[in-house]
C-alpha cells in the first residue's frame, strides 16, 4: 500500500474526520441528562466499551496506515513500572484538588448532575464488568485524547500549548451529563494529564490515573452507596 507523505494538511484531513465523528455525540452529553437515568448499567457499561474500543481501533488503523510507530500515540512499555507508579503517586493530590474543586463549586450555586448515571451495580459480575469498563475507558480515552489528539493537534497547530488546551476542551465535551462543576472539574483534569504525558512521553502514568479516577468516582463509590 502506497501512502500519501504525512504533511501537515493531511494530518489535518484526517484529525477534521476524526473529529466530524466524535464531537456530535459529545456535545450531545449536555442534553441527554435528563434522559440517561432510565438505562440500564448493562447497556451503558456495553455501550461505553463498545464505544471506546471502536474509536481506538480507528486511531490505531491511522497510526498503522500512516507507517507511524505505535509510541507515537505514546503506548510504550518503556519503564512501565516507574511510569505507573508516577501516576498513582500524582492521582493523589489531583483527586484530592478536584474533589475540593467539586464541593466548593456545588456551594458556589454551580449545577450538579439532573439524574445520576444508572450504576447500580449489584453482584460480582457487574462488578466485574464496571472494572472492565474503566480499565477499557482509561487505556482507550488516553490513547484518544491524549496520544493521538495531540500528536495530530500538535502538528497542525505547532504549538504544545494548544494542542494541550484544545485536548482538554475535547476530552471535557463528553461530560456535559455530569453538571457545570464537574465539567469545569474534568477541564482541569484533561489539562493535567495532557501535561503529565508532555513530561513523561509515555501514557501509562495518565492512563493509571484515568483508571484510579474512574474506579473510584464510577465503580467503589455507586457500590458503597447501594451496599450503606
Amino acid at each position: 500500500m502506497e501512502n500519501r507523505p504525512l504533511t501537515r494538511k493531511v494530518q489535518l484531513l484526517e484529525l477534521l474526520v476524526f473529529l466530524f465523528l466524535i464531537l456530535p455525540s459529545l456535545v450531545l452529553s449536555f442534553f441527554i441528562a435528563s434522559r440517561i437515568a432510565g438505562v440500564s448499567f448493562l447497556f451503558l457499561s456495553g455501550s461505553i466499551i463498545l464505544r471506546d474500543l471502536a474509536l481506538l481501533f480507528l486511531v490505531l488503523y491511522f497510526v498503522w496506515r500512516n507507517n507511524e510507530h505505535s509510541a507515537a500515540l505514546g503506548l510504550t512499555a518503556r519503564d512501565l513500572g516507574k511510569e505507573v507508579s508516577i501516576g498513582a503517586l500524582l492521582f493523589i493530590p489531583l483527586f484530592l484538588f478536584t474533589s475540593a474543586m467539586v464541593g466548593y463549586l456545588h456551594r458556589a450555586g454551580l449545577s450538579a448532575p439532573p439524574n445520576p448515571l444508572p450504576l447500580k451495580i449489584e453482584g460480582t459480575a457487574q462488578f466485574g464488568i464496571a472494572v472492565l469498563m474503566v480499565a477499557v475507558a482509561a487505556f482507550a480515552e488516553e490513547a484518544i485524547f491524549r496520544g493521538y489528539l495531540m500528536l495530530r493537534l500538535g502538528a497542525v497547530t505547532s504549538s504544545p500549548a494548544a494542542a494541550v488546551i484544545l485536548s482538554a476542551l475535547i476530552f471535557t465535551s463528553g461530560h456535559g451529563y455530569e453538571g457545570l462543576a464537574q465539567v469545569l472539574a474534568v477541564f482541569v483534569v484533561g489539562l493535567v494529564y495532557a501535561l503529565v504525558y508532555l513530561w513523561r512521553k509515555s501514557l501509562a502514568a495518565t492512563i493509571t490515573m484515568h483508571f484510579l479516577q474512574d474506579f473510584i468516582g464510577i465503580t467503589l463509590i455507586h457500590l458503597m452507596k447501594h451496599h450503606a
